[in-house]
């Protein structure tokens, strides 16, 4: 069995609703209203609805305005 099959770093880590509202300094609710609208790819676990750290990065950079 490959052991880097099974590594988790802090990078991999999945971010919960909160979480995400804090990074991008908004409200838990429009955090999820966010990730509802499918503005920012999201993972489902039977009830549980997590963000990748990459997935929020892209939302970040495509919502980036030229100064």
């Amino acid at each position: 069995m490959d052991e880097n099959l099974f590594l988790i770093n802090t990078e991999s880590r999945l971010l919960r609703a909160t979480e995400v509202a804090r990074i991008l300094n908004v409200s838990r609710a429009f955090a999820y209203r966010l990730m509802q609208q499918g503005k920012i790819r999201t993972v489902v676990i039977a009830r549980a609805v997590r963000v990748r750290p990459v997935d929020l990065q892209e939302f970040i950079n495509q919502n980036l305005t030229a100064s």
